[in-house]
């Protein structure tokens, strides 16, 4: 399992063709059409929606493989099955397992599988094992080469489009779009999220081309209403068929809530078969309240509050910061950021500027990650000098930004937030949670 990262082309390494997962999954007997599969896309919320989904199917007493990515802590999160992931032991079986069909997938490519595909793969074969009555994919990068869309879901989320790897992904909103539009496949069921017109476009374009069913946020569902809670939210959500009044979810702001609507509309249409019926609104409620989505707006550690949250782009950023704000009541609030060189830092600065009264600012164990001394001249530039200090590591920079948090905060509203990354994110988790 160690050897597995090294073994393939790096996890950011794209390579536009579905031969080789389409020739894995032959070699190993098709796996992936042993399930219905749900499969979920977009710019920022995918794993928090897959997991809502995850946890709603649960409730209805479903057996679920779950396949997310990236990882936070361990590269075994990301294939679950019930909500729990492989142990170390049974992810290297399978890896064990589809080995040799890997390697025969390699001498017959011009191009090696690459680590993505690979893991794809396993996700498929321990599903199959399993064995699960429904797998949760979610997209590693776009929809339409990606290795999860060989599985051509009936059932498909597209969550709000933005830019982001834009190097292979494209240029424009609608370039985007069209890579994400790829998971809508022929007579498929398709939830869309509110989109920018220009996403919105193309989506709807592909929706007609393969005669899907199409599902709109704000039209055939959404947020009813939603009042901020302790641990969370209370929502109410309109869904295809009925409505779902007064629901806890304990993830904060908006668009956790959009998330849990798309969610909420995406079973709905899979538990009907394709069609739009109301669910059992208790099983709604359960699902709900048992959801969780680590490293996303997660509180794990008070006096000062320490908040962890993922967001790797301006859009998703955007989403934090207004959250911030809903559930929260920082009077101080620092961040610590470590970023990716290759993301849109400085956007991401400089929509986390209003929302910060220091930033600390370090890097992270990714060979992509920026360094130090080009992420503290982007932060100076937006923050001004007297707002930022950078440290070379990430455990002392969590250090600093707690002192700087409590310095001048004498009765609580102290905070600190970890954000830039999901590298960062999972880092610093694993170094909190081990304190």
């Amino acid at each position: 399992m160690v050897a597995l990262a090294p073994r393939y082309p790096a996890e950011n390494h794209m390579e536009p063709d579905l031969e080789r997962i389409r020739l894995l999954v032959d070699l190993l007997g098709s796996p992936h059409r042993s399930y219905p599969a749900i499969a979920i896309t977009g710019t920022n919320g995918k794993s928090s929606t897959a997991r809502i989904v995850d946890s709603l199917l649960q409730a209805f007493g479903l057996r679920v493989g779950r396949f997310t990515s990236p990882h936070l802590e361990s590269v075994t999160e990301r294939i679950t099955i019930d909500g729990t992931p492989l142990t170390a032991e049974r992810f290297a079986e399978v890896y064990d397992e589809i080995a040799p069909y890997v390697e025969m997938v390699d001498s017959r490519m011009p191009v090696p599988m690459t680590f993505f595909e690979v893991l794809t793969g396993m996700a498929f074969a321990a599903f199959a094992d399993a064995p699960v009555d429904v797998a949760v994919l979610e997209v590693g990068l776009g929809g339409l080469w990606d290795a999860t869309n060989v599985a051509e879901a009936a059932t498909s989320v597209v969550l709000p489009v933005g830019l982001d790897h834009v190097p292979l992904l494209g240029t424009t909103v609608a370039e985007v779009a069209t890579e994400k539009a790829g998971i809508i496949h022929p007579g498929a069921f398709t939830v869309l999220a509110a989109q920018v017109p220009d996403a919105a476009e193309v989506l709807l374009r592909r929706v007609a081309e393969v005669e899907a069913t199409v599902a709109r946020e704000g039209l055939e569902f959404g947020v009813v209403q939603r009042l901020p809670a302790v641990g969370g939210q209370l929502v109410t959500l309109q869904g295809l068929a009925g409505t779902y009044d007064e629901m806890f979810l304990p993830l904060f702001g908006e668009h956790q809530a959009q998330n849990a609507a798309c969610a909420v509309a995406a079973v709905e249409a899979f538990l009907g078969g394709g069609e739009s019926r109301q669910i059992d609104p208790d099983g709604v409620r359960e699902g709900l309240a048992a959801a969780r989505s680590p490293g996303r707006l997660e509180v794990v550690r008070t006096s000062p509050t320490v908040v962890l949250d993922a967001g790797h782009n301006p859009h998703g950023m955007a989403a934090t910061v207004r959250a911030l704000a809903d559930s929260f009541s920082f009077t101080r609030l620092v961040g610590v950021v470590a970023c990716l060189s290759d993301k849109d830092v400085r956007g991401i600065l400089e929509v986390l500027e209003p929302a910060l009264t220091m930033v600390v600012v370090t890097t992270n164990s990714s060979p992509r990650a920026l360094p130090v001394d080009d992420l503290f001249a982007l932060a100076v530039d937006v923050f001004g000098e007297d707002r930022v200090q950078a440290e070379d590591r990430l455990d002392d920079a969590l250090d600093t930004a707690v002192q700087l948090a409590e310095d001048e905060v004498e009765y609580g509203g102290a905070g600190v937030l970890v954000t830039g990354s999901v590298v960062t994110v999972g880092e610093a988790r694993l170094l909190l949670t081990s304190r």
